[in-house]
């Protein structure tokens, strides 16, 4: 065992290696901010929306791809914002990313992806045109 192993310095590397990628000290604060852990990695690729996706081989299997969701949905990102090709490759249904798989189908009439909306303003809402079989009470004032 080496003296640097013994006393940990690879330790110290590898954090001043992980502040470094993840734009030094003030980006770092920001992504820990945001995701709630720092992680170095290598970037894979990027699709359309800004997200960034990365891969690193030392992590556990499962634990070892991760996306970066893009700054300009601040902090209301969720997992339905991943498009479905890197949704495979998260998920390790692939282990080809989407830019540089060639069989993958991409035809006219397939829709462009959107992520979901329930829970927030636009959600989608039925319209009932039927009477509701349960009315609100309504009280009177004694004014009136």
């Amino acid at each position: 065992m080496s003296l640097a192993k013994f006393l940990a310095l690879d330790k110290l590397a590898n954090f001043f290696t992980i502040i470094r990628q993840n734009g030094g000290i003030r980006g770092s604060l920001y992504k820990l901010y945001r995701q709630d852990e720092l992680k170095d990695g290598k970037l894979v690729g990027e699709d359309k929306y800004g997200n960034k996706y990365y891969e690193n081989p030392r992590f556990f299997y499962g634990r070892n791809r991760w996306v970066e969701y893009s700054d300009k949905v601040n902090m209301n990102y969720d997992g339905s914002q991943v498009p479905a090709e890197w949704f495979g490759w998260l998920h390790y249904k692939t282990d080809l990313p989407p830019h540089q798989d060639p069989s993958r189908p991409k035809y006219k009439w397939m829709a462009d992806f959107t992520e979901n909306l329930s829970g927030t303003t636009g959600q989608y809402v039925p319209y009932s045109t039927t009477r509701p079989k349960v009315e609100p009470w309504d009280p009177k004032s004694k004014s009136a």
